[in-house]
């Protein structure tokens, strides 16, 4: 998989952000709600207008085509969207049973109709669904923000192989100091639209 740097990356009030996530590492953000967490990774993905570059092991956003660059830099969202009335449907890659199995979910889920699902299935489903096509990084907005516990720990420890058996960088951000300690040996606060290495622990 790949190494992913920012370099002077700036999005409206976010930047601009040098930072460096190698491939199979986990690095956490933090910040206040409205310090710009979900800009930042929305520029990373290409989703939003940004100066400055997002480069995977050297490879620039700029220039690749962004369906190709959004395949290896995915980005999770919290509130995850669908277009059509099953789950099937936007599964393109397909689905690993066990994957669903690790995830707390039945086998059976990937032919049910979206709207049965709660908001922490298809919370769930969503990230399988970005795995399946297998990111070289992972840029993950709250991934377990709708969740219990149980889910939590179930999505932190299928993340958590994911990074280490395909050697893919994860960008992480979570409110939840307690998660950043379990997941996360770097992490960094955003605060007046820039990175605050935190010390380490």
């Amino acid at each position: 998989m790949g190494t992913l740097r920012l370099n002077r990356l700036s999005t409206r009030h976010v930047g601009p952000i040098e930072c460096r996530v190698e491939a199979a590492e986990c690095v956490c953000i933090h910040g206040a709600s409205g310090s710009g967490k979900t800009l930042l990774l929305r520029a990373i993905a290409d989703l939003d207008p940004h100066q400055g570059e997002a480069s995977l092991d050297g490879a620039g956003c700029s220039t690749l085509p962004p369906p190709e660059w959004r395949r290896s830099v995915a980005l999770v969202v919290a509130e995850s969207q669908w277009w059509s009335e099953h789950v099937r449907e936007h599964f393109a890659h397909g689905v690993n049973p066990a994957w669903l199995e690790r995830l707390g979910l039945p086998v059976a889920a990937i032919d049910w109709q979206v709207a049965r699902c709660s908001t922490g299935e298809k919370q769930r489903l969503a990230l399988l669904r970005s795995l399946m096509q297998g990111p070289a990084v992972l840029l993950l907005d709250e991934p377990t923000g709708n969740l219990d516990q149980d889910s939590t720990r179930r999505v932190e420890a299928l993340l958590d192989d994911y990074r280490q058996q395909q050697s893919a960088a994860l960008l992480w951000v979570t409110h939840d100091p307690e998660q950043i300690r379990r997941v996360a040996r770097r992490s960094f606060a955003l605060r007046n639209g820039l990175l605050e290495e935190d010390l380490p622990r």
